[in-house]
């Protein structure tokens, strides 16, 4: 790892905190929250994604615009229009948002509508992607590819840093496996890697890992005593009728009752999540 001169840690303690907004920053001591569905389907939709997530609170709205599927059948976004409505929404209630960059064409679109870009795990080998965002001002989420090494996972961040952006957050979402039972395997022992040989924040998104709802909020706290800065989470109004995504999308009532239960897991290893707002704190925003 010593030829990831940029993502290695020049020293034990060296850790990278990231700015998301004048309030919101990820690699400090309070875990950052993103919440959303998989795809952005309608203003009506996220509206009321972000006003119920205020409620846990949700530092972050997730919701992707284009949308990388297996089949090309498959609802694949609404695009700028998909954009759009994100934008819209960050700024009536005033949270950021992060969505998927699947190309180079797409970025500068990206860049003007959401706050952070997510690099997907189809995309963590595209090094000329990796490249690209590398050269934008915007905090990257990267992904970890569904067979990637932690090396390889390491020096595609590398190539992002390499082109003079510094605000990489690594994101563990599970790996492929022989076992069919979860989507994909979890891997916890890659956050505590990641956390020992970088000093980038690493978060975990356990609803790709998981691919049942069932099984999400129990990984989510196992991530956060593993050691994790954060967590990304899918959710959504009526799950079962997610275009995409739908069996492992929470119940936004059952995403604001998984923050309240990382509360006392935090705790237990020298974290915090944030307190929710008042309802007088809510009606005057």
């Amino acid at each position: 790892m010593i030829e990831a001169k940029l993502a290695a840690k020049s020293r034990a303690d060296h850790k990278t905190k990231i700015r998301i907004s004048e309030q919101i920053a990820v690699g400090s001591e309070e875990i950052l929250i993103i919440g959303g569905p998989c795809s952005v389907e309608s203003l009506e939709q996220m509206e009321q994604v972000a006003s119920h997530l205020a409620l846990a609170p949700v530092q972050v709205l997730r919701g992707g615009a284009y949308k990388p599927r297996t089949s090309p059948y498959s609802f694949q976004g609404l695009g700028d229009a998909g954009l759009k409505i994100l934008a819209q929404t960050s700024q009536r209630y005033g949270i950021p948002t992060v969505t998927e960059v699947m190309s180079i064409p797409q970025i500068e679109a990206v860049v003007a509508h959401a706050d952070l870009l997510q690099i997907g795990s189809r995309n963590m080998h595209n090094f000329e992607l990796l490249k690209a965002v590398g050269k934008t001002r915007k905090p990257i989420i990267l992904k970890r590819g569904l067979a990637a090494t932690i090396e390889e996972f390491v020096f595609a961040a590398e190539y992002i840093l390499s082109q003079g952006n510094p605000q990489v957050i690594l994101c563990e979402r599970g790996i492929r496996s022989f076992d069919t039972y979860t989507r994909n395997v979890l891997d916890l022992g890659a956050v505590v890697a990641c956390k020992q040989m970088t000093h980038l924040p690493v978060i975990v998104d356990p609803s790709h890992a998981a691919g049942k709802r069932e099984l999400v909020a129990s990984l989510a706290r196992a991530a956060i005593a593993a050691g994790a800065d954060g967590l990304a989470i899918e959710c959504h109004p009526e799950p079962s009728r997610s275009m995409s995504d739908a069996r492992q999308a929470l119940s936004l009532p059952e995403m604001v009752e998984l923050v309240r239960s990382l509360r006392p897991v935090a705790a237990a290893v020298g974290r915090r999540v944030a307190i929710a707002p008042t309802q007088c704190q809510l009606s005057a925003a």
